[in-house]
């Protein structure tokens, strides 16, 4: 069993920056889809970013371009580099990975983004 642990979440400014960071605990399978969605007071999960094992990566269409996602296997981490952030991308963040049908999912990292 695989224990996803995010952190690096808090508060920031709008139009600041944020790194989030998510290690997998356990024994691990690199050869597997991770990514980041986040869930706001009121609304449903979204998906913020996706990366798959080769470095593919899929992002959500309101952060494109001003975030990125990235993997160091070696580290068993993934990354939300943040930018530019937005009021209302205040949100509890939350990392993701599957493997064979599986999901896993961690307890999440909150973000604050205040004015």
């Amino acid at each position: 069993q695989v224990q996803l642990v995010e952190s690096g979440g808090g508060s920031v400014q709008v139009g600041g920056s944020l790194r989030l960071s998510c290690v997998a605990f356990g024994s691990v399978e690199r050869l597997r889809d991770m990514g980041w969605f986040r869930q706001a007071p009121g609304k449903e999960r979204e998906m913020v970013a996706l990366v798959s094992p080769g470095g593919g990566y899929n992002l959500g269409n309101s952060v494109r371009v001003r975030f990125s996602i990235s993997r160091d296997d070696a580290k068993n981490t993934i990354y939300l580099q943040m930018n530019s952030m937005r009021h209302e991308e205040t949100a509890m963040y939350y990392c993701w990975e599957v493997l064979s049908g599986r999901e896993n999912w961690g307890q999440g990292t909150q973000v604050t983004v205040s004015s």
